[in-house]
């Protein structure tokens, strides 16, 4: 038998989650982020899922074409745009959009020769500071680009650095409706955080939500995944593969870090830092067993974790360990955010960081 871990990827709450942004943003087309393979979860193993929204946006070529080979015929929009002018062959042939950032870009498309003019999304730095042209750059920039045969529809956007935090959005949009006021094309301004706290500012005609599809809470832990009405996308499972009866001064695993204080049943669970759960972890983070709360103990292993069972003590050998996600058992609920924040990280990084050794399956639903 294979080892008895396992990511499980619920489809029926990536549409759940979906048709929870189209709430909040009722008025905006909804690109699904599916970069970095959706999060982790695997392009091909969302795309039922997710494809009630109205594009799908991601980073690479690769990706790109994956979600064409799936069958998808609708908007592609790739958010770092191209790298080499060579890629803009493959936008042609794929039909995609692209994001145009920096003036090389813009110098590739002059180059390119095509009969099909391309759709782009031309992003300000507004005060992210990472991609972008600045401001007072915008304008020029929308001007050469709408000179060009080789580009068709011109669309406006940016990203907001502090959406999920108390610094918010104005001084952003600010700057972007400022710059943006007289030209013409669409908008896209909204990432998770954005939409779901500040709809009613940020109502553009795109809105590209990535980790709430995935069922993380954008601003975490000012609120959780049942303010937002989120459910999880990815639940990560395994079973005890061992049972230690303690007694106090008993230690356990590496460095000894951990020392009972009296009698204590601790549980063996098939999962380590090679799966991809975080080695960061300490003593207290939370794990279910049955579908009942606990903690793990110790530090985490390279394969296995220690759990206390006092409060499950009919746990034995193969018993259900759920280390985020849903019980498969009770249908209880661990968010993946309160595993990341006993790691000093977010849930982002833990959905994309399940190693390939672990298999995947979709939820019986």
């Amino acid at each position: 038998m294979p080892r008895p871990i396992l990511a499980t990827v619920h489809t029926a709450s990536l549409r759940h989650n979906l048709d929870r942004v189209r709430r909040a943003a009722v008025d905006a087309r909804v690109w699904a982020v599916v970069k970095a393979n959706a999060y982790g979860h695997g392009i091909e193993r969302v795309y039922e899922g997710l494809r009630g929204a109205d594009g799908f946006a991601l980073l690479d070529l690769a990706e790109a074409e994956r979600v064409r080979a799936l069958g998808w015929r609708g908007p592609v929009l790739l958010l770092e745009g191209v790298f080499d002018v060579r890629d803009l062959e493959l936008c042609s042939r794929l039909d995609l959009w692209h994001t145009v950032h920096c003036d090389e870009q813009i110098d590739m498309l002059a180059a390119h020769k095509t009969l099909k003019p391309q759709r782009v999304f031309l992003k300000m730095n507004s005060g992210m500071n990472r991609l972008g042209f600045a401001p007072e750059r915008f304008g020029s920039a929308w001007t050469r680009l709408n000179a060009l045969p080789q580009v068709d529809e011109i669309s406006l956007m940016t990203h907001f650095s502090d959406a999920d935090g108390p610094r918010g959005i104005a001084h952003q949009l600010e700057v972007f409706e400022r710059v943006t006021r007289d030209l013409p094309g669409e908008r896209s301004i909204a990432n998770s955080a954005a939409t779901l706290r500040h709809a009613s500012q940020t109502r553009g005609d795109w809105v590209r939500p990535g980790i709430v599809l995935y069922g993380s809470a954008p601003d975490f832990p000012q609120h959780d995944t049942a303010h937002w009405q989120l459910q999880p996308t990815m639940t990560l499972s395994t079973k005890l593969i061992g049972v230690q009866q303690l007694k106090a001064g008993d230690t356990i695993g590496y460095g000894s870090n951990f020392t009972a204080d009296g009698p204590l049943t601790i549980g063996v669970a098939a999962v380590g830092y090679a799966d991809g759960y975080p080695r960061h972890c300490n003593t207290g983070t939370p794990v279910l067993v049955n579908g009942v709360r606990t903690r793990m103990v110790g530090r985490v292993s390279m394969d296995m974790i220690t759990v206390d069972l006092t409060p499950v003590p009919d746990a034995k050998f193969g018993t259900e360990v759920t280390l985020w996600g849903r019980s498969a058992v009770t249908g209880a609920v661990l968010p993946i955010d309160e595993v990341a924040q006993a790691a000093g990280t977010v849930g982002y990084e833990l959905m994309c960081a399940v190693a390939p050794r672990v298999p995947f399956a979709p939820a019986d639903e």
